[in-house]
């Protein structure tokens, strides 16, 4: 066994099986457990084997690697409040070129980090029956409202569907008080209206994308 191998057993993340957690490029997932894989015949390697229900994957992390992949436990109850706000903030849009923009917004469903997830359910919601969103907007949307609804569902034993609505609701201003079981600041009746950003500022994020062994997808 390698040096490297040897450190990550006894190095290893606070993660155990059973812990429900957030890879940044896939959403939340479930350590179902820890393995140890021969490489190129001889070495030995600890990988955490991670699966995500709603795609139906086997995702092997790695011990190793998991501080660059941006795994993460769920966010807290705080941090979830502060999404909360954020989704019913107004809109922040910038003067840039769909293509760009859309390249931003999926940096940041990528990172894993929930408020940046939140900024971009603000900022692609439509209302009414969003038929003002092109394809591409409308899939940029899906993809953070699904992200950040599966974490809150986890976090709360709330079932996904019913967190979706609610997170809706909140963004259209019709839900006040507490959201499932969680405190947060009462912003009133304010309208949310579309803010344009003149400028040209990102926010930082970082992704690790994972390369497929033998039919399994494994974090490089």
């Amino acid at each position: 066994m390698t040096s490297s191998a040897r450190n990550a057993m006894f190095n290893q993340p606070s993660f155990k099986v059973g812990d429900r957690v957030v890879y940044p490029s896939y959403g939340v997932g479930e350590i179902v457990g820890l393995e140890q894989q021969e490489l190129l015949g001889r070495n030995l390697e600890l990988f955490f084997a991670i699966l995500f229900d709603s795609k139906k994957m086997l995702l092997r992390v790695p011990a190793s690697k998991i501080p660059q992949t941006g795994m993460r436990p769920l966010s807290s109850p705080d941090v979830m409040d502060k999404a909360m706000v954020v989704v019913r903030g107004r809109p922040r849009i910038k003067r840039a070129m769909w293509a760009r923009r859309a390249q931003e917004y999926e940096t940041k469903i990528n990172s894993g980090n929930l408020i940046f997830i939140a900024e971009v359910v603000r900022d692609l919601h439509k209302s009414g029956d969003q038929s003002g969103q092109s394809y591409s907007e409308r899939q940029l949307y899906e993809l953070a409202l699904e992200r950040m609804a599966s974490e809150f569902a986890v976090a709360t034993n709330t079932p996904q569907k019913e967190v979706t609505s609610k997170i809706e609701a909140e963004i259209r201003g019709a839900v006040r008080g507490e959201f499932i079981g969680h405190d947060r600041p009462n912003r009133g009746n304010d309208a949310r209206h579309e803010q344009i950003d003149e400028g040209d500022e990102t926010s930082e994020s970082k992704t690790v994308d994972g390369s497929t062994t033998e039919g399994c997808e494994v974090a490089a």
